[in-house]
């Protein structure tokens, strides 16, 4: 197996060679900034475009109990794109490849063939019949909307802690869309465990639906899938959504995430949320509810706790205020109430962000302060300072 040091470069060296091609064709390009690199063969046959883009974080957090205050400077996320479509516009592809090291996981996880974990969807859509598309491959289920939203385009600097801790992620499998001017569908049949897992399927699959209704219709430039009210919507728009998940026997502790453990359990997972825009008001409510119907704690041979599924209820609500200079100003609260027999503390999160977009989610900066009231736990005041850039 490739080293994660080994299979980086080579994607660097192939890259490199890409883009030397480019140079050395000469060739001019209308694209714009934040729209990658655009081709399309002579013959309309099949089309290329390739992006890329990093986010550079500082992190500061204080122990309000101790008085520590501990800091650090990220390369949050560094991730390479491929797109476009080929033989009919019908079949489009897209390929993402994550570099930095929190993108990268699974160098010492045997289901992972103990190697980098680098690929984050590698899927084909085929729009088959008007509405309808299949798309097949790996790729986000269609989970809670926090976390189907680009980390390029989010509000915050990073997704709440409802979704870190209960999303359903990404997976590989099969899911069949159906895409109205009102309503929407979404049914998946994945693995359950998760991207990149070369071993065979353990347990069950996992079984995803998510209706999404939008009573004023779309949102401007797929809006509804965006943070901030960028297109500042002439009138109100509103997105409902509400997902269900099964993963039958899962074996990883946060189903599609998170260590492997001894034991599997079911999982059952329900997503509620809604989004709204107009004239730069944006705000957005999400509900999860994670359960496992025949236990989520995993006991030793004389009783005592083991391990356990990570299970319980989560709350998050945020807003926020575009200013015509393009700079916004935002609100969230979070609260994550895990089950008590998991051993794991609850706490509320109580954030307040400001982002300045220099040319939208492509060009911004952004920072957020975070008082976490943790329970049983030491409370603290997190700092963060981000800078977005993509191609």
């Amino acid at each position: 197996m490739f080293s994660s040091k080994k299979t980086t470069g080579l994607v660097l060296i192939i890259v490199s060679v890409f883009l030397y091609s480019v140079s050395s064709a000469q060739d001019l390009t209308k694209n714009k900034f934040g729209k990658g690199l655009t081709f399309v063969a002579e013959d309309s046959s099949y089309s290329f475009k390739f992006g890329a883009r990093f986010q550079t974080l500082y992190q500061g957090v204080l122990n309000l109990e101790n008085e520590e205050y501990s800091d650090r400077f990220l390369t949050r996320r560094a991730r390479l794109k491929l797109d476009g479509f080929a033989f009919t516009p019908k079949l489009v592809y897209k390929f993402e490849l994550g570099l930095s090291n929190l993108d990268i996981s699974g160098g010492d996880i045997q289901q992972l063939g103990n190697a980098s974990s680098m690929i984050l969807d590698a899927v084909l859509k085929y729009n088959f019949c008007q509405n309808w598309t299949i798309w097949f491959g790996q790729t986000k289920l269609p989970g809670n909307i926090e976390r189907v939203i680009s980390s390029q385009q989010l509000q915050f600097v990073d997704r709440s802690t409802l979704n870190s801790r209960f999303n359903i992620d990404r997976d590989k499998g099969i899911q069949v869309r159906y895409d109205g001017n009102k309503f929407r569908s979404i049914s998946a049949i994945s693995s359950g465990e998760g991207r990149n897992v070369t071993v065979d399927n353990e347990g069950g699959y996992d079984y995803t639906q998510r209706f999404e209704w939008l009573p004023f219709g779309q949102f401007s430039g797929g809006g509804d899938y965006s943070g901030s009210d960028l297109k500042r919507e002439q009138k109100p728009k509103l997105l409902l959504g509400v997902t269900y998940d099964y993963n039958d026997r899962a074996s990883r502790q946060r189903g599609q995430l998170g260590t492997f453990l001894s034991e599997e359990r079911s999982l059952r997972t329900w997503f509620a949320d809604a989004h709204f825009k107009y004239n730069g008001i944006s705000s957005m409510i999400s509900y999860a509810n994670k359960v496992a119907p025949k236990g989520s704690v995993i006991l030793e041979p004389n009783g005592n706790f083991k391990e356990a599924f990570y299970t319980g209820t989560a709350f998050s609500w945020q807003a926020g205020y575009l200013l015509k200079n393009n700079l916004e100003f935002a609100a969230r609260f979070t609260n994550v109430t895990p089950e008590k027999i998991t051993q794991r503390n609850a706490d509320d999160q109580y954030t307040l962000g400001m982002s300045k977009y220099f040319v939208g989610h492509n060009l911004k900066i952004q920072s957020d302060v975070t008082y976490i009231n943790e329970m049983n736990g030491d409370n603290q005041i997190m700092y963060r300072f981000q800078v977005e850039f993509a191609l």
